[in-house]
Formats: C-alpha cells, structure tokens, sequence
C-alpha cells in the first residue's frame, strides 16, 4: 500500500522521499505554503496526477476540514472526471458522525455524490467497497431515519474494515463512528474505538485521524486524561487544520489545564480568521467561534476579565458566517451566556437577547435555550421573578419542541430539561418553595449528570450541580453545598465559582484546611491583577488561615 505524506510545504514542489519499509513510497505533495496535514496512507486507481489532491482531500476531512476537503476532491473529479473515489469523497464530506446529522440540503448534496460514485464505479474491488459502503449511508434518505442509515453504514465500513485488514483508513473511520457522544456511563463505544486507534498508533504516528478520533473518544471527565500524550501531538501533526489546533483543547478543558487551553484556541482562531478572509471575504468564520467559545470559558476560569471582554465583544458583532455549520451557532449563544452567568452578573443575564445572525436557527433549535436559560436564572437571582417565569416558559416550549422530534446523536432534549429544572429550582427558591426549590435543583443536576456534554461545548454555562450547590449554601447547608461543589468540580476541574463556593462552603463548615486548599487553587490559576471580588476574598482568607 502506498503511504502518502501530506506536508504541504513550497508551493509547486513535489518531492518524494523514502517511507518505512511497510510502505512502496511517501508522496509529499505542496499546496499552501507551509500547509501541514499529517500523514495519510490511501491510494487509488484514479490517475497519478491526482494522487496528491486525493490524499489532501482525505487529510482534511480527518481534521474535519469538510468544506476544504469537498473542494479538493472537487479537483480530483475535475482532473479525473472517471474518478469514482472523488465523487465518494466529497458525499463523505457531507456527513459529520461526531457533530450533527446532515439536513435537507446536505442529504441531497451528499446522495447525488454518492450516486455518481456508484456509477462511475471503482478501479478497484476496495475502492467499489468503499463507495457501496457511502451508498448504505444515503441510499434509503427519503424513507429511512437518520440513526437506521447511520447504522448501516456503521456495519458497511466495519465489513470493508474486514475484508481488506491491511487498509487502515477504513478502520479509522469505523473508529470515528464509535467514538461519537453517547450518554452511556460505561463509555463502552468510546473505549473500543480508543482501543483500534492505539493499536494503529505504532504504526501511523502521524495520521491526523488517530490523535483527532482519540481525543474524541475520551472527551469525558473521567477518561480525558488518557487522552493527554494525543491532546499534545496532535496540533504538531496537522498545525495547518484550524480544527486539529482547537482539538487539543477539549481535553485541556476536560483537566482545567486554562493556559494550554488558551493557546490552542488564540492559534485556532487566527487561522480559522485567515482561511475565512481567504475563502469567504466579509464572512465570520465558524470555527474561529468555536474557538472563541473555549477561549471565552478559559479566560473566565483565571478571572482575565479584560480578554473575556474582549472575546464577548468579537462574538457579539459577528453576524454572517462562513458555514451555516451549529457549533457556530451554539457559541454564538453560549458565550455571552457564559460572560454574563459566570461573572455573576444576574441582571446582564436577564438582559440578554438572541443576536440578530445568519444562521438557521431553525435547525439549531436547542442552542437558544442557553438564553433563555440565561435569562431566567439571571432574573430569578436578581428578583425579577416575573421575568424569570417568562423566560422558564420559553425555555419549556423549546424543551417540549426537542422532545417531540429528538434530533439523532446527543440528547439535547435531556439537556435542555436539565437547564429548565435548574433555573426553576431558583424561581421557587425565589417564591419562597425552598424545599422544592432544592428537589428540582438537584433533579437537574442528576439529569445533566447523567445526560454529559456534547462535543460542541467546552462546558455547562452554568452547571446543574454548582448551581445546586449555590442554593444549599443560601439555605444554609454548608457541608451539603461542600458535597456538591466537590462534585461540580470532579466533573468540571479547576472552575472558577466551583473553587470559591467550594472554598466558602468549608469555611461555614469549619473545615479550614479544605478552605485553605480551595483558595490557594483559586489564586494559583488566576490573572495577575483580576478584578473579581473573589480574588480579594481569598488573599483576605488565606492571611487570617496563616496568622491563624
């Protein structure tokens, strides 16, 4: 099998080197200057010429580049119209197992690729393989649901896998399929899919889809360590791919690691913004507000007030995008959610208004709930309790309108309950229901618990089980509150208001040393020179705990 090195370095450069001695030969082919993709291993019976368009093409989609990659397989069928596999690729491009289900137009697109794949056939036994198997997934997309088409093609990649063992790109993408989100608490597909990647791994160092798929496969608290040693590589493998220079942050978030997070998302968002100006001028890139989102959470998380402004303020001014594509629709939501709850600001909060954007938001029905999400807990807590409850109905409508045609993949639905349960605990609390008030707290942040965080997110805007945590420290029930903040933080670590009610709660409870623990996190991971009142709070604490 012919290994190919996509390391797109000089412009009208093609040179070949050496490759182990498992491969015939390493194809490095140039396009952008300095454009680094990883290496990618899968030959064709298309013509010579587009072998290195091919494998670039293939490349990017690992990194989920998919419109970069449609257009270079786009290249491929117009240098080789015979060229069945183009055609295969760019329906690939259409389908994105890990994000969200294609809609309407993405189907239709996807199914005449696919279509066409079928007619022109493939040179080879794998190559007709490989388009049969795209086929199973679009064929049957006017009558049958997105999850049956979706698992048919799980098991027509997993039989292509089987019959051509030595052709790993097609047990990557099986592995990708396993490691979409799931709410299972055993993580039972995230762990096999793990498992073929790290076996690929001694092989394929520097294949951009085996870092990328782990990472993925371990996006959750209690597995995101395991995912470290990929987290770190996988920018340096494909530092050209906006996306594999975001990726590594979803673990940096999943340990609290804010300054690696930080500069994976400031490199994300630069070049997200220089391809955007490139391809589509005027246009706000969908990956930069990816990016962005994650930035805006980090900078939170050290109290940098002034770049969380500063990232507010870029967000909000965006309003046409490069791709209609929902993770820019969710951020776009999210992070003056995050600005405004994170910070405390409850009547910022209330204030808040769905921004005037480009977007289908008829396709991301559940992204506005994070306003209105926002809006009723800011109300509640700042005594609006009139408002609040406007906001609670809207957010149930939303809830009510996911449950009724669930979207495919991730449990929205569930989400969005858990965020209206939340937020209705402090309306009762409000309306003096404090018993209730802690029930439908705590249902909240068990439902949010039990439902985890889709790949989108770098977190909670605000989490269930902080917030429950926020109301049994009202009601004064610091050693619960304690129970339940150490809990936010097993599942969120290093959170700036988790450590504080953390720190607050010990302290009610006397338990001083926790405290002091608590405090000194919090201060080790801030700015220099924040300005949130809880900074103070801590030096203030720490100095009596010494002269204690």
């Amino acid at each position: 099998m012919k290994r190919f090195l996509v390391v797109l370095a000089a412009a009208g450069a093609l040179v070949f080197v050496a490759g182990p001695a498992f491969a015939q030969e390493t194809h490095s082919h140039s396009h952008d200057a300095g454009e680094e993709l990883g290496e990618v291993h899968f030959p064709t019976s298309c013509r010579a010429e587009v072998e290195a368009d091919f494998t670039r093409a293939v490349a990017l989609m690992h990194s989920f580049g998919y419109e970069e990659s449609r257009r270079a397989f786009e290249v491929v069928a117009e240098k080789d119209p015979a060229c069945g596999m183009a055609y295969w690729g760019i329906a690939m491009t259409y389908y994105h197992p890990i994000w969200s289900a294609p809609n309407a137009a993405e189907l239709a697109a996807g199914r005449a690729a696919a279509e066409k794949a079928a007619a022109l056939g493939g040179g080879s036994e794998r190559e007709r393989a490989y388009i049969g198997a795209i086929n199973v997934f679009y064929r049957d997309s006017q009558t049958l649901p997105h999850p049956a088409r979706a698992a048919a093609y799980e098991e027509s990649i997993l039989a292509v896998s089987r019959q051509f063992p030595d052709d790993h790109e097609a047990t990557i993408f099986y592995a990708l399929l396993l490691c979409a989100p799931s709410s299972d608490p055993a993580f039972a597909r995230q762990k096999k899919g793990a498992a073929i990647l790290n076996g690929l791994l001694a092989v394929e160092p520097r294949h951009p889809g085996i870092t990328h798929y782990m990472i993925h496969a371990f996006d959750y608290p209690p597995l995101a360590r395991e995912a470290l040693p990929a987290a770190r590589s996988y920018a340096k493998i494909a530092p050209a791919s906006p996306h594999a220079l975001h990726m590594p942050s979803h673990i940096f978030t999943r340990l609290g690691l804010w300054q690696e997070s930080i500069a994976s998302n400031i490199a994300s968002a630069d070049a997200a913004r220089r391809l955007a100006a490139e391809r589509h001028p005027g246009a706000f890139s969908f990956d930069a507000m990816h990016a962005l989102d994650y930035l805006e959470y980090a900078y939170l998380q050290i109290g940098d007030d002034t770049k969380a402004r500063a990232v507010f303020d870029e967000a909000v001014a965006a309003s046409k995008f490069d791709e209609a594509q929902f993770a820019a629709g969710y951020a776009l939501l999210a992070i003056p959610a995050r600005w405004t709850l994170e910070r405390r600001d409850w009547k910022g909060a209330a204030d808040l208004r769905l921004p005037v954007a480009e977007l289908p938001w008829d396709r991301y029905s559940y992204a506005p709930a994070t306003t209105y999400f926002a809006q009723a807990v800011g109300a509640a807590r700042s005594g609006q309790l009139e408002r609040a409850r406007v906001a609670l109905g809207t957010l149930q409508e939303v809830q009510v309108a996911l449950a009724s045609a669930p979207p495919p993949g991730y449990d929205w639905p569930s989400e969005v309950e858990a965020m209206r349960l939340a937020a209705a605990a402090w309306i009762a609390y409000g309306e003096g229901r404090k018993d209730e008030a802690v029930l439908l707290a705590r249902a909240g942040a068990d439902l949010e618990d039990k439902t985890g965080k889709h790949p989108v997110t770098p977190g909670s805007v605000l989490p269930a089980r902080e917030l429950l945590a926020d109301l049994l420290l009202a009601e004064g029930r610091p050693a619960d509150a304690l129970r339940e903040y150490e809990g936010s933080l097993r599942e969120a670590p290093a959170r700036f208001n988790s450590l504080v009610g953390a720190a607050r709660a010990a302290e009610q409870a006397k338990q001083v040393q926790r405290a002091r623990g608590y405090w000194q996190q919090l201060l080790a991971q801030t700015v220099a020179g924040s300005q949130r009142p809880e900074i103070a709070e801590a030096k203030r604490a720490l100095g009596k705990a010494g002269a204690a």
